[in-house]
């Protein structure tokens, strides 16, 4: 069975997938029922990184870099074609279930419209940036002159010229880009969002404010061309680069396309929707969207910039350390789009947010790397192929969802290991006086000499590296059930395995488990008669199906020795038990059979002919 196959049954078959999509990293699955997904099997899959169940239906699916091999896969399945489709009233269930950021649906939404509007094109920045990368290698060396200014790139030999555009192309034409993503998003047809874009973007336009009777004016300090069209004042802005005006403008178009589609027959829908969309958006956009984009990207980035100016110090400490929890919640989408900003020529030209956050990123880095030593050292495979994996996307392409969600998510005592190595970075930096760039770039290790004062950032980003792996080395990531194990498959000489692996394989046998404490933990689930199901999924964990999840009482299971235990999905109970889990396992096993084996009390008890 391929990779692709066994993920589409972990999840609970092609059935129960209403819609997947991906991003740089991860496969993200909205499910018909979230229960049906098995987070452990999709763990156990060779290819897969790690399972991050989110919310009631949504599942994400850690694969890194062959993310987009094993979507195409998914797809081309032939259960995939075949599988029952959501009805509309599902599809409205769903998106009415709210999102993992809060309860309020919006705010869900507008997260998920900056990510999805940016997520796409992860690819091409992430290409740009080792362009860039290169370009600023071969500066460093003296064998280019200043590659990043747009006067100075002139004087570059044609060659050199040529080389530069690589880069440039995905930059200058990225409102485009921007705007097909978020016009797709809220239901627009996006090429029609891009073809609204585009205007602003034509040669022609900028030409207007060449025009004698265009106008020269200085805004809030800032020097501004204007011409007037029909009596309304156009203001002419280069609008190569920016993100915010094309996010502003696909916000409109959304609620404008259903509009019109609402009040235009269907048989003439094909013609006039996109007609009148471009005749009411185009204008507002020229004359009024794009200017208050331009102004509200320039506008945070001031802000900002402000900040870091008034006290430079603290700016490198907090960014890294507010990106541990940003990043999971979609929160630095926003900043991204700060940073691109910020390099516009017609802004600041170079951005101070990168190198804070390089700190963040390397940090993270050696956490995983810390991860990778202890897994190599217990012989845990799984977690060998997990960490490897995401450390190697981290250091080369400068990607942190790998090692966040594949690992860091899952051990909540990484994270502190993790700040410490952020401050540490931070600290170096903000001692240093602070670290700019001239490009965008993903913070890896290939683009350490992208920045103003590599040595400094080199210097930070090591120290960060270096403290979060030490940290997790000297005193792990996992609790005490978990290092145990390890312990006891090293001095076995075996690797630490799963339970229900090691029994399927005969390689070990179960521990002692004390009969009172089953009994305890028994009760504490609802009784005998509650108990569906259960196994072991890891060498310390047990999964108990339950009947009646309102009849199971955690504090009763703690007080019955259980060191932890929640609700995992609908009715299904994840118990830490520590090595007795598979005793446990066979112990509830025996106790639900034989009740279903037994007869009713008032049969027990009648008296034999």
């Amino acid at each position: 069975m391929s990779t692709a196959e066994e993920i589409v049954k972990a999840v609970g078959g092609p059935d129960n997938i209403s819609n997947l999509t991906h991003c740089a990293t991860r496969l993200r699955f909205e499910l018909v029922d979230g229960s049906k997904a098995d987070a452990d099997k999709v763990d156990a899959i060779d290819g897969v990184m790690g399972a991050v169940p989110q919310g009631a239906n949504h599942f994400q699916v850690i694969i890194g870099g062959a993310v987009q091999t094993v979507f195409n896969e998914i797809n081309a399945l032939p259960e995939m074609s075949n599988r029952k489709q959501p009805t509309d009233e599902e599809v409205k269930a769903a998106a009415r279930a709210g999102g993992v950021r809060g309860k309020a649906a919006w705010v869900d939404s507008f997260f998920e419209f900056l990510s999805d509007s940016f997520r796409p094109i992860l690819g091409a920045l992430l290409g740009a940036s080792l362009f860039i990368t290169f370009m600023s290698l071969m500066a460093t060396l003296h064998v280019v002159g200043n590659w990043s200014d747009p006067d100075q790139a002139k004087l570059l030999s044609p060659t050199w010229q040529f080389v530069n555009l690589l880069w440039k192309s995905v930059f200058y034409f990225l409102p485009l880009m921007v705007a097909y993503n978020a016009s797709k998003k809220v239901g627009a047809d996006p090429w029609v969002g891009v073809a609204i874009m585009a205007v602003v973007m034509l040669p022609g336009f900028a030409n207007l404010g060449k025009l004698e009777s265009a106008e020269k004016l200085t805004v809030m300090g800032s020097k501004i061309t204007i011409i007037d069209i029909l009596g309304v004042p156009l203001t002419i802005f280069d609008y190569s680069s920016q993100v915010f005006p094309p996010l502003l403008m696909a916000a409109l178009l959304g609620p404008l396309y259903k509009l019109l589609k609402k009040a235009i027959p269907s048989n003439v829908q094909l013609i006039f929707v996109p007609f009148f969309a471009m005749l009411i958006m185009i204008p507002l956009t020229a004359f009024l969207i794009g200017p208050i984009g331009v102004y509200i990207g320039a506008g945070l980035a001031q802000l900002l910039k402000t900040i870091n100016d008034s006290s430079p110090f603290i700016f490198a400490i907090v960014v890294p350390l507010a990106y541990p929890f940003m990043v999971p919640l979609g929160l630095h989408w926003p900043i991204n789009a700060i940073m691109i900003n910020n390099l516009d020529p017609k802004n600041l030209g170079y951005d101070y947010i990168q190198g804070p956050m390089g700190a963040w990123n390397f940090a993270c880095f050696g956490a995983t790397a810390g991860v990778l030593f202890l897994a190599w050292r217990d012989r845990e495979k799984q977690m060998r192929q997990t960490a490897t994996g995401a450390l190697v996307a981290g250091l080369v392409g400068g990607i942190s969802e790998p090692s966040l969600y594949g690992i860091h998510l899952r051990f909540k005592k990484i994270y502190p290991r993790m700040l410490a190595g952020c401050v540490i970075g931070g600290l170096i930096i903000g001692i240093g006086g602070g670290v700019t760039t001239n490009a965008f770039v993903f913070t890896s290790a290939l683009t350490i000499p992208v920045f103003n004062q590599p040595i400094l950032y080199g210097i930070a980003v090591i120290a960060s590296f270096v403290t979060a792996m030490a940290l997790v080395i000297v005193f792990d990531y996992r609790d005490a059930d978990q290092r145990a194990a390890a312990k006891a498959s090293r001095k076995g000489g075996r690797p630490a395995a799963p339970a229900a692996q090691a029994t399927s394989a005969g390689a070990a046998e179960p521990a002692d488990v004390d009969p009172v404490k089953v009994e305890a933990c028994i009760a504490a689930l609802g009784g005998r008669g509650n108990i569906a199901s259960s196994d072991g999924v890891a060498a310390t964990r047990l999964r108990v199906k339950v009947k009646d999840s309102s009849k199971v009482d955690a504090t009763a299971l703690a007080d019955a020795g259980i060191h932890g235990a929640a609700e995992v999905a609908k009715r299904v109970w994840h118990l830490v038990v520590g090595q007795e889990a598979e005793a446990y396992a066979e112990a509830f096993a025996e106790a639900y059979t034989s009740q279903t084996a037994q007869p009713a009390p008032e049969e027990a008890a009648a008296p034999t002919a």
